[in-house]
Order: structure tokens, then C-alpha cells, then sequence
């Protein structure tokens, strides 16, 4: 055989050797290749002829095992068969061997056939077993299997007899066991056909699992559309709750049948729709064989779970000594989060330069380095809580728009994340930090960003000069960047716009400090002691913005109504001269004062705090006094819908109210917070309700560090799918954003402050930095 297959020589030179030579090598190569592909035929037939053996095997020894246990029987003679085994060894096992022989690879010699090389293993038979008996048992339920694609037209004309043979046999024996005491231990059908038919299954399980997918129908088609592009149609004002229903409508008519009723109410039904839809979508690209690891946007580079500990970084617009809700409320996120063995937290702050840091920070503070920031910042926060707080500060330049009020981000925010440390991202007013964010994408970054909204900046916006044109395109640009860089986003309350992905949840607690002088405040007073010596007051920034116009209108148009009432302001601002010289203009009873900490030991006393703004999202203040069992008076306003549980908070919605509100405050006595009222206020039951709305519980829990983009799974998506229509767009909306951003006229023509594209020189030394420059030398968009 060797000697026929050499190759003869040549003359021609040793060039010609060793050309066929060469081709011998490789048609050696190939007769070896196939083979060891016809061994490895032989060796698949041989398995599912053993295993065929087997399965028969064990359809007999179940059949004599039905024998022992059974309840006594009357004597039989010696030698006497059962009739059952008897029937299963005359009737049923001739057939299962013929049918062996029938799909038996070899040739009667006990030799491979000549064409081995196209040998496959035709299970054709076993299916029409598998389909004739799981048919007739299923049939018995009411319930229809589908014949598979070419059976239909030939089902009649090509059944084998053995499977007609089988099929009655089957039968016959199970009306047998019914009526025989042997199986009086067996209720319904027998459970030996059941077993049967369930080996027939498993062994043709492989042949099941690859029929042929249908193709994808228009409405199909339509309908995970429409599904896809639902917070696209969200931004055009149609309702989510619509594009379900079409959704619905679409899918339940499927190859021009009705399934189910379109108008349907029922979520369980409406999420069924929804899996199937995903899986029907999944099984036709796994059809074709597309295949896909990651994400159409996703970095396949991102945080991978190594300590089992996660990550979690809150980056925010503002820090201490600036007394802002962005910078005390994150502060307080950052350590009652920190408490929890699950995961590490990073506080990611602005620094400012000297000079704006004493344009922005009180009583002339100023730091000369991060470090002791950094130090005040944690002897504060120690100062009002019990705890060792245990979590990292870091700061990434910043500057302040005097304009706007308001710290603008300069550089890319998130390269002062470590990669190690992208896991998960908080970010304290998304909007804000995202408007001039010239940088890497938060979403292609970490596994998971949340944006909790502070301000509601559309109410201040419409105070300014074109305020309605300016807030109709901040509007736009809000939904712009949230949708780009956010994966869920959090509203404190309903003031705020309806921002995508977004839910409402006041996820804000408040200081313990104050709790605590809430409770001995509630001391004193069970034991008959005056705690409240005062009457009103108000606190907050003095902008007009933060209710001081709405408090001078209610006063002046009610001087009659409210004689002799007045009260107390505590707060300072730009606008401080032009408040008093309002109140002063119109006569009104109240006593100006520099701003205080609400906390402070003078401010005990006063029994009543007004607050009539209606800009705040969540007034800080309000939650202040409620901890400290003060009465509060402030407009029905979705700001203070979290508050108006409170017994002690009056609301009104009208100047009417207003003043029967503070009448009736300041002729009674507030009542004392029950324990479960002052629970709801803590942080405790803040982080709670943060970790809940934000699913951020379900993403800890997560241990394979990709949460997926919404941190929501579906569990019909069990193989990869083509990249969704929402992440297609949301990552040509951070591309967009992404290059105009990096236009300097552009920043400039939107009202960013000049050079925050990069940090400068300055910024540079305080920080440690290396220049712009080196770190990117090749400039681009």
C-alpha cells in the first residue's frame, strides 16, 4: 500500500524532488485527516448503538422490577409467565430489535460499508417513534404536538409498521396494567409507558433541540421595533404605557392569528409577551449562527470582581465647607454606604483653586492642599455621626461659574477613577456634571451608573432673562446626557423633569444631629419644661431663588391678615442687599440675620419654620425641622410630597391658606415623632430605599461584576442578541455629545467657562497632575 502510494522519481534536479515531495507530504496529511474523522463516525454510531442498548436494557429491567414489590398474587404454576413481562418480551422487544438492525451502521458481515466516508447516523426512525408515542399521549391531554417540517404530507404514506406495532403494542399494554393488580400501585397512566417515553425523548433529544426555526413574521418584526425604540418614543411625548400595549397588539397576532387579547391589563401576561418575544427573537439568531460576546458598546476592558468587594464611586458637584445639599448629601451617602462589607466607596469631590474657594466657601476658609480638605471635611463628619466612616476621598478639578453659581467640572471627570475601581458609579446631579463632559463614557467605564437629581435647574432657568427659550433647550440637553451617561437615574421628588430611565424616591436622610435633638427636645417636654420660646423663622441661601420672593409676595399681600406676626431669616447670598431692601420697601416685620448651621443651639427654640419655596427639589432644611419636632409651613408643591405625612407639616395652595396655616401653627404645639416617623427620616432608611430604587442591591449580588445596562436581566435572554436600538442610539448620542463638546466656540456659545475643557497649569500643581499636553499629546475630538 505504502510503495503504491509514492511517488515515482523524476529527473529534473533536485528542485523537482522536493516539489513532489512535498505534495506526497501533504496527500499523506489528508488521507490521515480523513482517517481519523472515519474513526471518529464509527466511534459516534457505535455510542448511540450502546446507548440504544442501554435504553433497552433498562426498559426491561424496569418492566421485571414491576414485579417484586407488588402486592401478593394468587399462586401461579411453575414456569408460568406474567403476561405483562411476557407481552413487553414477545410483542415489543422483536420490534426494537429489528428496528436496531434496521439503523444499524455495519454491514451484514459484521464490516464497515463502503461508503463510510458519508457515514451518518439516520435517527429518522427513532423521531417517528418519539413522535408517534409523546402524540398519543399528548393527544389524551387535549394538547397537539407539531409535526416537524416535511412529516405532514408524508406522515400516512412513510410510517414504519414497526412504529404502527410498537404504537399499538404500547398501547394495549397499558390497558392491561390499568386492569391488572400487578400496577394497582399506579394511578393514571401507567408509569412504565411514561418511562418509555421519556427514553425515547432523551434519546432523540439532540435531533429535537435542532429543528428548524421559522423566520421572523412582519408584526414580529414590528413589535420588538416598536419595543426597542421605546425610550426614543418616550423623548417624542408618547407614553410608555402605549408603546406596551402596541407592543402587546402586535405580538398577539403573530402569523395572522390572535393569541392573546391585545387590550389585556394583565402584567403577568404583558411580561410573558415580553420573554417570548426576546426568546423568539434569541432562537432566530441563534439559527443563523450569530454569536457575540459583549455588548455593541459595551468595553470589554471593564472592572472585573477580583476581592469580592465592589467598587462604588459618588462623584458630586460640591464639598464642604460650602454647606449645599450636593456636598452634605453625598458626604452622607459615601459613609452610610461605606458600612456595609459588600463594597468599597470612593467620595469624588471638586477642587477649586484659591481664588474661588474664597469666592465660594464661608468665613474666608481656604485650603492650601487636598489633603486638608480632606481633614476638615472628615473632622465634620465625625462630629455628627457614631460611627468610624470608612471611605476614600479623591478630587478632580473644578471651577466656579459665577453666573451659573455652580461648580463646572474641568477636564474628564472619570479618569480620576482608577480602572481598578470602575465598577459601579454614583453620580450627584448627572445633568450638572455632564453638561461640558469632554471624556471617556460613564457607561463604557463602569458596569453600572446611577444619577440621583438634586436641582430642579428648569425653575431656575425660567426666572432669568429668555428663561422660557433657555429652559426648553436645558430641558433637551438634560434629556441629552442623563440618557447618554446613565444606566438609572433617581428624582428626589416630582419637581424635577421626567428624565429616561428615571424613577421617583427621596433617597435623602437626614443628619443624626438633628434626630438627636429631636428626641431631647421630646424629652424635655414629657417632663412639663417650655422648649419652644420663639415663634417663626427661615434659613436658606439668600437668592431669590430659594423662596425669598415668594415669602416677601405672601407677607406684603397678608400685612393686615398676619398684624403683629413676624419672623426670623438666616441665610447669606448674592441677592442679601436686595432682599432687605424689598422688605424694607414694603414695611414688613421681619429681622435679617447672617446664615447659621441649622443645627445651632439659638435655633432650639423656635417652634415654626416657613418655607414657602417652590424651586427646591427636596428641601433639606424642611426634613431639618421635622427631625427636630418643629412645625413647618410650606406650599402644597411636589417638593414636599415626602412630607406631608408628617403631622406636624401644614401645606397650603393658596395666600388664604398660607395664613390660616401660620395661625393655626403658632396658636398650637406640635406633636413628637413617633418611631416610625423617625426612621422614615434617617439615613438608615434612605440608603435602604437608595438601594432599592436603584437596584443597586441587585447589582452587589451580581458576582460576575456585568450587571447588564439597566441592571435589569431578562431571564428569556439566554444567548447573546444583536446590540438593542436603545443602546445603538444612546451611544450615537454620547458620540455626538462627545464632539461638540470638544469644540471650544461651541462650550464658550453654551456658557462654559473658558479653559475647563482641560485643567490648567494651576490646577495642575495643586492636584499633582501631569499637563494635558503629555497626557494626551495627539489631540482630537
Amino acid at each position: 500500500m505504502a510503495s503504491k502510494e509514492e511517488t515515482p522519481p523524476i529527473a529534473g534536479g533536485g528542485a523537482g524532488r522536493g516539489a513532489f515531495a512535498f505534495i506526497s507530504r501533504g496527500w499523506r496529511e489528508v488521507r490521515d485527516s480523513a482517517t481519523a474523522d472515519l474513526r471518529l463516525m464509527r466511534a459516534r454510531a457505535e455510542s448511540a448503538r450502546a446507548r440504544a442498548d442501554r435504553e433497552l436494557e433498562h426498559l426491561l429491567a424496569s418492566a421485571s422490577a414491576l414485579a417484586g414489590p407488588a402486592p401478593p398474587l394468587p399462586p401461579v404454576a411453575a414456569g408460568a409467565p406474567i403476561a405483562e413481562v411476557e407481552f413487553v418480551r414477545r410483542r415489543i422487544q422483536p420490534k426494537i430489535q429489528e428496528l436496531r438492525r434496521q439503523c444499524s451502521p455495519r454491514a451484514p458481515d459484521g464490516g464497515w460499508p463502503p461508503g463510510a466516508s458519508s457515514l451518518r447516523v439516520d435517527l429518522s426512525g427513532i423521531a417517528a417513534i418519539r413522535n408517534a408515542i409523546v402524540a398519543e399521549g399528548d393527544g389524551a391531554e387535549g394538547r397537539r404536538v407539531a409535526p416537524w417540517k416535511g412529516d405532514r404530507a408524508e406522515e400516512g404514506r412513510k410510517e414504519w409498521e414497526v412504529v404502527r406495532m410498537l404504537r399499538s403494542g404500547l398501547k394495549e399494554f397499558e390497558r392491561r396494567s390499568l386492569s391488572s393488580d400487578m400496577f394497582a400501585g399506579f394511578r393514571g397512566r401507567g408509569e412504565f409507558v411514561e418511562k418509555f417515553k421519556l427514553s425515547l425523548k432523551s434519546l432523540n433529544k439532540d435531533y429535537q433541540e435542532s429543528k428548524e426555526v421559522p423566520p421572523l413574521d412582519l408584526t414580529e418584526i414590528l413589535a420588538y421595533l416598536v419595543r426597542q425604540s421605546g425610550p426614543f418614543l418616550d423623548q417624542l411625548g408618547i407614553r410608555r404605557d402605549l408603546c406596551d400595549k402596541l407592543v402587546q397588539m402586535l405580538y398577539s397576532k403573530r402569523n395572522g392569528r390572535l393569541m392573546y387579547h391585545p387590550l389585556s391589563e394583565d402584567r403577568t401576561l404583558a411580561e410573558n409577551i415580553t420573554e417570548e418575544l426576546d426568546l423568539r427573537i434569541a432562537r432566530v439568531l441563534e439559527s443563523t449562527g450569530y454569536h457575540t460576546d459583549e455588548d455593541f458598546w459595551n468595553d470589554p476592558a471593564k472592572y472585573k470582581i477580583s476581592d469580592n468587594r465592589r467598587h462604588v464611586a459618588i462623584v458630586t458637584t460640591a464639598s464642604l465647607p460650602w454647606m449645599t445639599g450636593t456636598a452634605i448629601n453625598p458626604l452622607f451617602r459615601a459613609a452610610y454606604l461605606a458600612r456595609s462589607a459588600k463594597q468599597k466607596v470612593t467620595l469624588v469631590v471638586p477642587w477649586l483653586s484659591k481664588s474661588d474657594q474664597e469666592l465660594v466657601y464661608p468665613n474666608n476658609i481656604t485650603f492650601s492642599s487636598p489633603e486638608e480638605q480632606e481633614t476638615y471635611v472628615r473632622n465634620w463628619l465625625q462630629e455628627r455621626l457614631g460611627f468610624e466612616a470608612d471611605f476614600k476621598i479623591s478630587f478632580y478639578p473644578g471651577k466656579f461659574s459665577k453666573e451659573r453659581r455652580s461648580i463646572i467640572p474641568a477636564g474628564d471627570t472619570s479618569q480620576f477613577i482608577s480602572s481598578k475601581e470602575a465598577d459601579i458609579a454614583i453620580l450627584e446631579e448627572p445633568e450638572h456634571l455632564n453638561w461640558y463632559h469632554h471624556g471617556k463614557r460613564w457607561t463604557d467605564k463602569f458596569n453600572h451608573v446611577i444619577g440621583v437629581v438634586h436641582t430642579n435647574y428648569l425653575e431656575y432657568i425660567k426666572r432669568e432673562k429668555n428663561g422660557a427659550i433657555q429652559s426648553f433647550l436645558v430641558k433637551h440637553i438634560n434629556n441629552w446626557v442623563t440618557r447618554a451617561y446613565c444606566h438609572k437615574v433617581l428624582r428626589l421628588s416630582a419637581a424635577t423633569q421626567d428624565l429616561p430611565r428615571s424613577v421617583v424616591c427621596n433617597v435623602h436622610g437626614v443628619n443624626p444631629k438633628f434626630l438627636n435633638i429631636g428626641e431631647k427636645i421630646a424629652a424635655e417636654r414629657e417632663c412639663g419644661q417650655k422648649v419652644f420660646s420663639k415663634g417663626a423663622y427661615f434659613l436658606g441661601k439668600m437668592v431669590w431663588a430659594k423662596g425669598y420672593r415668594e415669602l416677601i409676595d405672601l407677607l406684603s399681600k397678608h400685612k393686615k391678615d398676619l398684624e403683629g406676626f413676624k419672623i426670623d431669616v438666616y441665610g447669606n447670598g448674592e441677592d442679601s442687599e436686595a432682599v432687605q431692601t424689598s422688605a424694607r420697601k414694603f414695611e414688613l416685620s421681619i429681622n435679617f440675620f447672617k446664615g447659621k448651621d441649622h443645627a445651632d443651639d439659638s435655633l432650639h427654640g423656635y417652634k415654626v419654620f416657613i418655607n414657602p419655596s417652590v424651586s427646591d427639589v427636596l428641601c433639606t432644611a424642611t426634613a431639618e425641622a421635622l427631625a427636630m419636632g418643629k412645625f413647618v409651613v410650606c406650599a402644597d408643591h411636589p417638593s414636599n410630597d415626602f412630607f406631608k405625612s408628617f403631622p406636624n407639616c401644614l401645606t397650603y395652595k393658596t395666600s388664604e391658606e398660607f395664613v390660616a396655616r401660620v395661625k393655626e401653627a403658632m396658636a398650637s404645639e406640635p406633636q413628637p415623632l413617633t418611631p416610625e416617623q423617625r426612621y422614615s427620616l434617617s439615613w438608615e432608611a434612605a440608603t435602604e430605599r437608595f438601594m432599592e430604587y436603584s437596584e443597586l442591591d441587585k447589582v452587589l449580588n451580581n458576582t460576575n461584576g456585568h450587571p447588564g445596562r439597566c441592571g435589569k436581566i431578562n431571564k428569556a435572554r439566554k444567548i447573546p442578541l444583536l446590540p438593542k436600538l436603545s443602546d445603538v442610539v444612546d451611544g450615537g448620542l454620547a458620540f455626538a455629545h462627545h464632539c461638540l463638546t470638544g469644540n471650544e466656540i461651541l462650550r464658550l456659545a453654551t456658557g462654559a467657562i473658558p479653559g475647563t475643557r482641560d485643567y490648567d497649569k494651576q490646577q495642575c500643581m495643586d492636584l499633582n497632575l501631569l499637563p494635558p499636553q503629555v497626557q494626551h499629546p495627539v489631540y482630537g475630538w
